[in-house]
């Protein structure tokens, strides 16, 4: 194997070590005498990841959650299974799979179970911001993921650096997507678990799809001289990128809704903005839904008629809407203490 990848000018070209190939075998794959205590410390690990993630969701923190990237073990199967792939090696993919869909049903049920302990009340889909930024992803989502999947698969392939996979764990979010599922089925919010989920399967495509071309590359597929280990490759990048462009429709249908949400909310800031000309009001919300806009603004001025406002909202948008207002009253007072005698 060595002097096939020595041969090979790509591989040179991106600097990977024939040397390294059994060292990068032993690191990605879990075989040989190791496999009992690589698998336990494995969900170990994936254990307290989903733990500390879980929580950290739950309380709103961001470093805790980070925290929980960097101690999750899921990103290392992954790279095996796509590493197998590009080596033609049909047990070790599935040996590396069915540790990945283990791993992710354990992360989802334990997450659920420990959500039960934690009052309904605390538990909030739109105000705390780890939850609401995992239920909807979009396409920014997918290219992070290939961007992420990419460097994985380069570290590892080189030996000097392939300890250093703390900032791709960081980059790409595993464990606390399918703690958001977990969540989510505990809370019976079945939408968002949906959105979490396709969360996660973007990354793990994404992983699949540039950690495989990255390997490839970088000449881990010129070992592979057996026809029938070739047609597996083959077959199984169709899946992967047939399972890439899955995930891209939602995250296009997302993107497309939230361009769309942004220009109809920019629209109908701009009109009250005018509306509300030659007052001192200021504009606190704005908001599109249909035909309905929502407005909330701040002030003590006497405002133009709602009805104009429709009515120019009407004109923008060309069809009908139903304008609802919300003004906040603003009370100023002074107060200055006297002077002690």
């Amino acid at each position: 194997m060595t002097s096939i990848l020595q041969s090979n000018p790509v591989s040179q070209k991106l600097g990977f070590d024939p040397s390294y190939l059994d060292e990068f075998e032993a690191k990605v794959f879990i075989e040989g005498a190791q496999t009992r205590r690589r698998l336990v410390n494995f969900f170990v690990l994936l254990l307290l990841a989903t733990v500390i993630a879980n929580y950290g969701i739950l309380s709103n923190s961001v470093g805790t959650v980070i925290g929980a990237m960097i101690v999750a073990p899921l990103m290392g199967p992954i790279m095996a299974t796509t590493a197998a792939v590009v080596l033609g090696s049909a047990q070790r993919a599935w040996r590396s799979l069915v540790l990945v869909i283990i791993g992710v049903l354990f992360v989802i049920l334990f997450s659920a179970l420990l959500t039960l302990v934690v009052p309904d009340i605390t538990i909030s889909f739109t105000n705390n911001g780890e939850i609401a930024s995992r239920i909807s992803p979009g396409l920014y989502a997918l290219l992070t993921a290939l961007g992420a999947g990419a460097a994985g698969a380069f570290i590892i392939s080189r030996a000097e650096i392939a300890d250093s996979m703390g900032g791709v764990a960081i980059a790409i979010s595993l464990v606390p997507p399918l703690c958001v599922v977990g969540i989510s089925i505990s809370q019976g919010e079945w939408t968002a678990a949906g959105g979490a989920l396709l969360l996660f399967l973007t990354n793990f495509f994404a992983i699949l799809l540039a950690g495989g071309v990255v390997f490839m590359l970088i000449g881990l597929g010129r070992i592979v001289k057996d026809e029938t280990q070739a047609r597996l490759r083959r077959r199984s990048f169709v899946l992967i990128i047939l399972g890439t462009v899955l995930v891209t429709i939602p995250l296009s249908l997302t993107a497309y809704r939230s361009v769309i949400d942004t220009i109809s909310r920019n629209k109908a800031t701009t009109v009250v903005q005018e509306w509300l000309q030659g007052t001192s009001d200021q504009i606190v919300a704005v908001s599109v839904d249909g035909q309905l806009v929502s407005v909330s603004v701040e002030g003590g001025d006497q405002l133009k008629s709602v009805n104009e406002l429709a009515k120019e909202m009407e004109k923008t948008f060309q069809h009908p809407v139903t304008v609802r207002l919300r003004v906040v009253p603003t009370k100023i007072e002074f107060s200055q203490s006297s002077s002690s005698p």
